[in-house]
């Protein structure tokens, strides 16, 4: 039973691109939200209004653990085939000025 990791590992390129697209548009969003409410409960919180900046650091702090699980989900990096140097023994080509 394969599990959600290995079969995201698997997919095309193009699946890939649109996920991590739909992530990323995910977390722009959860944190442009965050900002509107340190907007909110700083101008309430001038005003002596506790419980509004309460109920925004509540909601933001929602949000922060919602952006953190959905890291989860980014695709691992695409690798292509890593060019295999010719292995060589350990001391062919070193000369005794090399090794002293």
């Amino acid at each position: 039973m394969s599990d959600f990791r290995t079969s995201q590992n698997q997919a095309h390129p193009n699946k890939t691109n649109t996920l991590l697209t739909g992530i990323i548009l995910l977390l722009i969003l959860f944190v442009s939200i965050q900002i509107w409410f340190l907007y909110g409960a700083l101008n309430n919180a001038l005003e002596d209004n506790f419980y509004f900046a309460l109920t925004t650091f509540v909601g933001s702090f929602v949000l922060a653990i919602v952006s953190f699980w959905l890291l989860r989900y980014l695709p691992d990096p695409i690798r292509t085939q890593a060019r295999q140097k010719p292995r060589r023994k350990p001391n062919e080509g070193l000369t005794d000025r090399d090794i002293f």
